[in-house]
């Protein structure tokens, strides 16, 4: 699929990489519109290198389906979406500290499913249902990470990120009869604003443990997305972007 011109909607595209996916893309000609929960975000953003964008709960089905009919709508079907929206609330499945023993929260442990893995799935159908309406041969692309093999301290993350990768397999296998392509990308450590609130010596640690001795950059992650976008033999697959790095 050739990029410019392409309809593309990003969630958690405000910061981060999702805002990276977007003015990348729009420098190569698409046609980019971000969704996110924070307003100042897509104010900044459409401030910054008029991207429009809107504010959407991924977890609700109602405001998902009102998006996707609004967007439709006004635009057309999406050519392309990319899954970016996730959250973390990291903490280990059981604690014991002196006699004092204590378990991960089951609040912690559905807010991030509801996102990583609810929104997922309820952007990704929405996409995919108007996307064959319109007889579109687009492209989902869901964002995964190196944490999906499971991580110290991320129960939730990791168990979303490991059915992300199983959603991107059965939709690409489904869809695929309506010319719909569907993979992931599962970064590893990349230089953002989550990452840098990681205490600096536990980020040494992480850095020492990656072959190629530094953080990945965000462009990479996009070069990643655009590759997928463009390569029409690609589909239900899994990208690995982590530097060689393994948990």
């Amino acid at each position: 699929m050739d990029i410019s011109g392409k309809k593309v909607i990003i969630t958690g595209g405000g910061r981060g990489m999702g805002k990276r996916f977007a003015l990348d893309l729009k420098n190569l000609g698409a046609k980019p519109y971000v969704v996110d929960v924070a307003r100042e975000n897509l104010d900044a953003l459409m401030s910054e290198a008029q991207v429009p964008g809107d504010t959407l709960d991924v977890t609700s089905e109602k405001d998902v389906e009102a998006f996707f009919e609004k967007y439709v709508s006004e635009n057309g079907s999406p050519d392309v979406l990319i899954n970016n929206a996730g959250i973390i609330a990291d903490g280990l499945f059981i604690r014991k500290k002196g006699e004092e023993v204590t378990k991960f929260p089951l609040e912690n442990w559905q807010k991030v499913l509801n996102v990583n893995l609810t929104g997922v799935f309820l952007c990704g159908r929405e996409a995919a249902y108007h996307m064959v309406k319109a007889g579109t041969r687009g492209v989902i692309i869901n964002i995964s990470s190196i944490s999906r093999a499971g991580n110290l301290g991320q129960t939730n993350y990791s168990a979303t990120k490991s059915a992300v990768d199983a959603l991107t397999v059965t939709w690409a296998k489904e869809l695929s009869r309506y010319g719909i392509r569907v993979g992931a990308i599962a970064p590893g450590y990349i230089n953002t604003e989550m990452v840098a609130k990681i205490r600096e010596d536990v980020l040494q640690k992480i850095i020492q443990n990656i072959p190629v001795g530094r953080l990945g950059e965000m462009e990479e992650i996009s070069q990643a997305v655009q590759f997928i976008i463009r390569n029409d033999f690609f589909t239900g697959r899994i990208i690995e972007v982590d530097g060689g790095m393994r948990i």
